[in-house]
């Protein structure tokens, strides 16, 4: 009987859900199909990197994940958005993050992750990527970066962020099955419009990589 086939978060160019061919154990098969599959559409106005587009994004949320973090992966994909940007795994593998970016070869250029990763995984996917970014947005976020940074400082390619959890909790009201979704971006300041309403997401720089690049 031929292996099944399942949805592989990780989008095309455009971020969109591409299937595998590869094979799956019964529990992935089983994990994937609990998943909930959200559609956006997400246009990007970003002036200070003159970066201008649509793309269409198809979402899975993990069991585990609420709305609240699925739409901080949205905003963090929103902040970085490019052709070649695409949804990991996440939350069903620790050996791809939220979102990334690979150049031709394979090579992983950009290592997007939400929450608050413990350093091994942090300096683990530092040693992978050229730049990586974590964008933390629990109330907790203090304290977590305060028991991890020293260990961080070495981590010259890593860049830190904390969303203020009522803008994190403002963005899970956003999540509807299918969104349509605006990201304006201008002097570090972002909006975000959808649903009616605008939100003005506000992001704390906790470290900044050495050599940074969106």
């Amino acid at each position: 009987m031929p292996s099944p086939q399942i949805p592989d978060e990780r989008g095309d160019a455009g971020g969109g859900l591409r299937y595998s061919c590869r094979p799956h154990s019964f529990y992935d098969v089983f994990m994937a199909l609990k998943s909930t599959i959200f559609k956006a559409e997400l246009q990007i106005a970003d002036m200070d990197r003159h970066y201008y587009g649509t793309h269409a994004l198809t979402v899975a949320r993990h069991p585990s994940e609420t709305d609240e973090r699925m739409m901080v992966r949205i905003l963090a994909y929103a902040i970085h958005a490019g052709d070649a940007l695409a949804f990991g795994k996440g939350l069903s593998t620790d050996d791809e993050p939220d979102v990334w970016q690979k150049d031709l070869t394979g090579a992983i250029e950009l290592w997007l992750d939400v929450g608050q990763p413990d350093e091994r995984r942090i300096l683990k996917a530092c040693g992978r990527s050229q730049h990586v970014v974590v964008y933390s947005y629990s109330s907790t976020g203090a304290i977590w970066w305060n028991q991890i940074a020293g260990k961080l400082e070495r981590a010259k390619n890593l860049s830190v962020f904390q969303l203020a959890p009522a803008d994190s909790q403002a963005l899970a009201r956003l999540a509807q099955r299918s969104m349509q979704l605006q990201c304006t971006i201008q002097d570090g300041q972002l909006w975000i419009n959808g649903e009616g309403e605008t939100l003005a997401p506000q992001l704390s720089c906790l470290k900044q990589a050495a050599i940074a690049s969106r």
